[in-house]
């Protein structure tokens, strides 16, 4: 059984390509970037997941469902509502069958779970938590929820800080802590190390279970030399003053895995990653398409013993 911290939107991949491979994967979702819009509860994590499973997922943007319409978003401009969070109509219903679900008393893993009946998604999806988890950016001018900063406001201001408002106190899913106990394997996916996998992390529940199992634990880089492969990890990564290449990635997991996936042009760093007594494999790691997700995927399950 095969277990995956996914969060963002490099995480599909992976989890796309391990699905192909192993009949029983769950996906332990981040729930940091949820955001409440327009009265709609919005999980972008969770419906990347699910709409890339469903092979709905809009894979130039990375999230969304591919060939979306965004009428009701011209309508919100008519009445004057701000539109820089460009939610499909589709992708609308479902955040607001989500909403209704959560005001009359269902837990978001329930609601989860059904979102993956109807979408015909076989692989178990658990929120990291049924309690919220904000991601909070804290800059110059103030602090803004991430979707608001990277969304918003483009990434454009310098980082002082991040948060992970109620991560302190939000209990674990007692399914996604199972999830890792009965694991033959733990994948923490390439994604944001500090906003995408960074806020399940933060959770005591989900670190102190991932360090009891850390030689199951297998993490994939986000990044190539110093450089993120998309998004903003060697920004958030820097702002937070840790190196942004794999050395770094590694020394931030070192207590909950002991296992790393590194790019082939990043053999220079092998040496200095197993002083942290982690295990080190490289490979091509970038996933441009279902051929290179399925190999990295066999890569991984094929290469790495734990």
């Amino acid at each position: 059984m095969i277990t995956v911290l996914a969060g963002g939107t490099g995480s599909v991949k992976i989890v796309r390509g391990l699905v192909t491979h192993e009949p029983k994967v769950n996906i332990i979702s981040n729930v940091g970037d949820n955001y409440w819009l327009y009265g709609l509860y919005i999980c972008p994590d969770i419906d990347t997941i699910v709409y890339g499973l469903a092979d709905i997922l809009d894979q130039e943007r990375g999230w969304g469902i591919k060939k979306d319409t965004f009428n009701f978003l011209r309508q919100m401009e008519v009445f004057g509502e701000e539109t820089w969070f460009r939610i499909g109509d589709r992708d609308a219903a479902t955040n607001l069958i989500r909403t209704n679900m959560l005001k009359n008393g269902k837990n978001l893993s329930d609601i989860t779970k059904w979102m993956c009946e109807k979408f015909a998604v076989s692989a178990n999806i658990i929120p990291v938590t049924d309690n919220s988890i904000e991601t909070r950016i804290t800059t110059n001018k103030g602090e803004l929820h991430l979707q608001e900063y990277w969304v918003k406001h483009r990434g454009k201001d310098p980082i002082e800080g991040i948060q992970y408002i109620g991560a302190e106190k939000a209990r674990p899913n007692p399914e996604a802590v199972n999830a890792i106990h009965d694991a033959d394997m733990v994948i923490l996916a390439p994604g944001n190390p500090l906003t995408s996998i960074g806020p399940m992390l933060q959770i005591k529940g989900i670190r102190k279970e991932l360090s009891k199992i850390k030689k199951k634990v297998v993490a994939i880089s986000p990044l190539i030399g110093d450089n993120a492969i998309s998004g903003p990890a060697a920004k958030y990564m820097q702002a937070a003053g840790i190196e942004s290449n794999a050395y770094g990635l590694a020394k931030m997991y070192s207590d909950v895995c002991s296992n790393i996936v590194i790019d082939s042009k990043d053999k220079a760093l092998i040496k200095k990653i197993q002083s942290l007594d982690i295990k080190v494999y490289d490979t091509k790691i970038t996933m441009k398409n279902k051929i290179a997700e399925d190999a990295l995927a066999n890569f991984i399950l094929k290469q790495i013993h734990v």
